[in-house]
């Protein structure tokens, strides 16, 4: 298969528009092909943006044109329904997260995939994410020693909620903070330090009007006895490290954020080897007491992900992101819930 894959996205929020269609679009294997929204600004901007991709208002207008990959960037609510329409439609799915609202419809689904033989994964982008990609290299180099306490956040301040879904909606919308960035930390935290035996959590809504989560903290003892405390908000008016890794050699502190979601919102596209990059001011810090050093930033690189899609689907190798791994997630989500309305620790293993 020389040609390029040609890709269906249904969604054109933030998810769609911000991520996916600019990372498949400058893919040299990928072909955006057609979009799904039926928002009339929306659809003006997808013609902007990408001139040569069909818009189309409904997924059935899109399952029957000529496919080989769809990628689901809708509401979150939606997810199952549309990801099992590709899959029956006979087309490899990509699913943004959180992959579904619950850990049981996660195994239904890949179950449905497997009965259909076709690739099905989950966009975890932020495991390509230079800050985390740094931390995996410092434990792998034994830089940190045995590490005891990883700490991770997403914290940003937006005291207004804003008239979305993902603000104003409900459990029926599978919205809040928990659901969103908690996706991409509790992820995170497993790829580190391996399956979670105990959740702990407090999960709050602090800003007047909303339904969901907007201020949450999660505390995962891992099965291996590291501990991983995560803190996710949109009412920070100071964030704190995004990660503070300790270990009994030394201990890692970052701040700031990975430079990749602000680099597509401007509009830069990964065409070369700048992208993913980190100014040595933006660099964490290594080391114990007084005697520390700044530590390179590992290079950020979201369009590896849909390397490994092409790959899975070019050469039958596994997908980048095992859906596996997402139900994981859900399921640490789920007694993440029991845990704050009951004040206890849930156990899963």
């Amino acid at each position: 298969m020389s040609s390029a894959l040609r890709v269906g996205l249904v969604g054109y929020g933030v998810g769609g528009a911000i991520f996916h269609a600019p990372l498949i679009a400058a893919h040299p294997s990928l072909e955006l092909s057609a979009v799904v929204t039926a928002n009339p600004e929306r659809q003006q901007q997808v013609r902007a943006e990408h001139p040569d991709t069909a818009v189309v208002d409904d997924v059935d207008s899109l399952l029957a044109g000529e496919l080989d990959l769809v990628v689901v960037a809708s509401p979150n609510r939606t997810h199952v329904e549309l990801a099992t329409a590709a899959l029956d439609a006979g087309l490899p799915v990509v699913v943004d997260k959180p992959f579904t609202p619950t850990a049981v419809e996660g195994r239904r689904l890949i179950e449905h995939a497997a009965a259909k033989g076709l690739m099905l994964t989950v966009f975890q982008n932020r495991r390509w994410d230079s800050d985390v990609r740094t931390v995996a290299k410092l434990i792998g180099d034994g830089e940190l020693g045995r590490v005891h306490r990883f700490e991770s956040r997403f914290e940003r301040w937006s005291p207004t909620p804003k008239p979305t879904w993902r603000d104003s909606g409900g459990a029926e919308d599978v919205a809040g903070i928990l659901y969103d960035l908690g996706s991409h930390l509790i992820d995170q935290a497993l790829q580190l330090f391996g399956p979670v035996a105990s959740v702990y959590a407090e999960i709050d809504r602090r800003r007047e009007g909303v339904r969901a989560d907007d201020d949450s903290y999660l505390a995962l003892t891992h099965v291996n006895g590291v501990r991983s405390h995560l803190w996710m908000s949109k009412v920070a008016a100071q964030p704190g490290p995004r990660f503070r890794v300790l270990g009994d050699r030394a201990a890692f502190t970052k701040h700031g954020l990975d430079p990749q979601e602000a680099a597509l919102r401007e509009g830069r596209l990964p065409v070369d080897d700048s992208w993913g990059r980190e100014p040595e001011a933006s660099w964490g810090v290594l080391g114990a007491g007084d005697d520390v050093r700044r530590v390179p930033s590992e290079r950020g690189d979201y369009l590896a992900f849909y390397d490994g899609v092409v790959e899975s689907l070019r050469e039958g190798t596994p997908p980048p992101v095992d859906p596996a791994d997402a139900v994981a997630a859900l399921d640490i989500i789920s007694a993440a819930h029991r845990s704050a309305a009951e004040i206890t620790v849930e156990r899963l293993i």
